[in-house]
């Protein structure tokens, strides 16, 4: 196990999100272990406990503890796209039941909070150049989902 590792911790629901985090990623994806609740949990005995699954070889714990805490977008997982194809999967699989926002950024039907990005967007919004970077930002903040294109012609135009 790496020495840090994110705790995803879900309300009876840990399996679902496991399975979609591993299906939508599936080529990258591995779960590693699992455990479930015996007759004397807090949830019905088989429930999913805990997995431990890894996305691009890097691990994360789901945990299935109940309703006392919820997901913030105080913390996101960032997810770099070489294409728009790339965009479009990532940003439709996981999006499927949550809800859209600004600037790349969705929570998916669990309340995590993902930002589905292509790469080399840092290198636009810092630009030396403050009206490409400029220009960028201003495409930017009108998107919700990544327009590969749409953000280039921006740059490409200041």
């Amino acid at each position: 196990m790496q020495k840090i590792t994110p705790f995803l911790l879900f309300d009876g629901n840990a399996e679902e999100a496991l399975k979609l985090y591993t299906s939508v990623f599936k080529d990258e994806a591995r779960i590693l272990s699992e455990s479930r609740y015996g007759q004397h949990g807090p949830m019905p005995e088989g429930t999913l406990m805990s997995a431990t699954f890894s996305l691009y070889g890097h691990e994360y714990i789901v945990f299935n503890g109940g309703p006392k805490v919820a997901f913030s977008d105080a913390i996101s997982l960032m997810v770099l796209c070489e294409s728009q194809a790339e965009i479009d999967t990532y940003w439709d699989r996981l999006g499927e039941g949550g809800t859209g926002l600004n600037c790349g950024w969705l929570r998916d039907r669990f309340g995590l909070t993902w930002q589905i990005v292509p790469k080399g967007l840092d290198k636009m919004l810092m630009d030396p150049n403050p009206a490409k970077a400029g220009a960028t930002m201003q495409a930017m903040l009108k998107m919700k989902k990544m327009d590969m294109a749409e953000l280039q012609n921006a740059y490409n135009n200041a």
